[in-house]
C-alpha cells in the first residue's frame, strides 16, 4: 500500500504557473510504480494529465502538452507537475497517482485545488 500526499495546489492568474508536488510513503519499492497525475474538474470525469514511469518516460494529454512537465525524485519519493501558461480550463482538483506495474493497483492521493482565475 502506498500512500500519496499532495501540495502546492492554490489560485493562480492565467497565464501563470504553479508546481504541485506528491510525497509517497509506504513502500521502498517505488520504482515498480509509474506515477501520474489526473485531473477533475466539476462535472466532468477524471482525466488523465501526465505521467511518468520509473524510467523516465512521460506521457502527457494533448491539452496540457508543451505547458506541462512531470518529473521525478526517486531520492524523494516525490513526483512534480510543473504548470506553466496556466489557463481557466486547468481548473480542477489534481490527483496524484501511483500505479503498480506488478499488480496493476492504482493509489490515489486525496486531490489538491488548483484553480486558474483573474
Amino acid at each position: 500500500q502506498v500512500q500519496l500526499v499532495e501540495s502546492g495546489g492554490g489560485l493562480v492568474q492565467p497565464g501563470g504557473s504553479l508546481r504541485v508536488s506528491c510525497a509517497a510513503s509506504g513502500t521502498i519499492f517505488m520504482s515498480i510504480y509509474t506515477m501520474g497525475w489526473y485531473r477533475q474538474a466539476p462535472g466532468k470525469q477524471r482525466e488523465l494529465v501526465a505521467a511518468i514511469t520509473s524510467g523516465g518516460t512521460t506521457n502527457y494529454a494533448d491539452s496540457v502538452k508543451g505547458r506541462f512537465t512531470i518529473s521525478r525524485d526517486s531520492a524523494k519519493n516525490t513526483v512534480y507537475l510543473q504548470m506553466n501558461s496556466l489557463k481557466p480550463e486547468d481548473t480542477a482538483v489534481y490527483y496524484c497517482n501511483a500505479h503498480s506495474t506488478l499488480t496493476g493497483v492504482d493509489n490515489w492521493g486525496q486531490g489538491t485545488q488548483v484553480t486558474v482565475s483573474s
